[in-house]
């Protein structure tokens, strides 16, 4: 096997178990997300430990942070690798005819999930630094559900997260079953896994959408 395939098997390698991480993170962040539908206290209570644990903040957040740059950063170079690799350019492969439209573009849906991803970072995480470090605010277990609802207020806002959300269905519908091909899981349970992974990407982006929704057109009134 040449060395261009074995850094070709690698990189996909890497990106399948950096996403298969964040798939477990999704999980438990539409999860607590959710409970702000269901019970605000409950939500508040969550969202406070995951605030203010060490081992959330010095050990979980920055393993996320790394997870999401190295699958970023492998699709990317897979990417180019890919493009590089190709005899036959674009404009003489009917790609439609092969592949459908989510898997030829996953480049496209990551990237705009990356960019969603920056303004839910800016949104809530840059928010809870400047509260915590910079102003030193005392902690108040009760702020949560309110400044969630707060950020839905705009529709603009409330508009790219729904948007973002079908994006991330999308790359999740071809991805994530990607994934287990990826590290080579092809069994008698094969069939169940992908049925597990389509419904994976309806569910959770679906519920990320409600979440938006609901505290859109159910604003806190002062």
């Amino acid at each position: 096997m040449s060395g261009f395939a074995k850094s070709s098997i690698a990189r996909k390698v890497v990106m399948a178990l950096s996403g298969l991480f964040l798939v477990i993170f999704l999980a438990l962040h539409v999860t607590i997300n959710f409970t702000s539908v269901l019970s605000p206290d409950t939500f508040n209570a969550w969202s406070h430990f995951m605030g203010y644990n060490l081992l959330v903040q010095y050990l979980m957040q920055p393993i996320l942070v790394a997870g999401v740059v190295v699958h970023f950063v492998m699709g990317i170079a897979l990417e180019i690798q890919n493009r590089q690799a190709r005899s036959i350019r674009y404009a003489r492969y009917n790609g439609g005819a092969n592949a459908p439209w989510v898997s030829r573009n996953m480049i496209i849906t990551g990237l705009v999930v990356l960019a969603f991803l920056g303004l839910h970072m800016y949104d809530f995480w840059a928010h809870e630094m400047v509260y915590k470090y910079l102003e030193a605010n005392p902690e108040d277990p009760t702020r949560y559900y309110g400044e969630t609802v707060e950020k839905f207020h705009p529709i603009w806002r409330t508009g790219l997260y729904v948007v973002a959300f079908v994006l991330l269905a999308l790359h999740l519908w071809h991805g994530f079953a990607s994934s287990f091909q990826t590290m080579g899981i092809n069994n008698k349970y094969s069939a169940a896994i992908r049925s597990f992974t389509r419904l994976y990407a309806i569910v959770v982006p679906l519920l990320f959408i409600i979440v938006a929704l609901y505290h859109h057109f159910n604003p806190i009134t002062h």
